[in-house]
């Protein structure tokens, strides 16, 4: 059994180590999202973090703030599910699918 669970442990520390490489690529990665027919668009990182908001100046209407908050945060919404959809299938690939809890897969 001491000569299996080694194996186990050296597998396991190498997915371990997979796992912190491919975190680490995924704040390069960038995912898109836009709202309102692309007049507001939402980039993220691979990992989850906000990295620029562009809203057309045409959209933006003062009598009316509350379309321009919903199409911003339809936008973030949705580029932040792409983002974790990104990391899921880039964990995936190190782990073969294991769904492993708490590691976003």
């Amino acid at each position: 059994m001491g000569a299996g669970f080694g194996k186990i442990m050296k597998q396991a520390k190498k997915m371990q180590e997979e796992l912190a490489r491919v975190q680490e690529e995924l704040k390069d990665k960038r995912v898109e999202a836009t709202a309102g027919g692309g007049v507001v668009k939402v980039a993220a990182s691979g990992d989850g973090k906000i990295i620029s908001v562009e809203i057309n100046p045409e959209v933006v209407d003062p009598s009316d703030v509350e379309m321009l908050q919903d199409l911003v945060l339809s936008a973030v919404n949705q580029a932040i599910e792409k983002a974790a959809e990104l990391s899921q299938a880039e964990m995936a690939k190190v782990t073969g699918g294991l769904g492993l809890p708490g590691m976003g897969i």
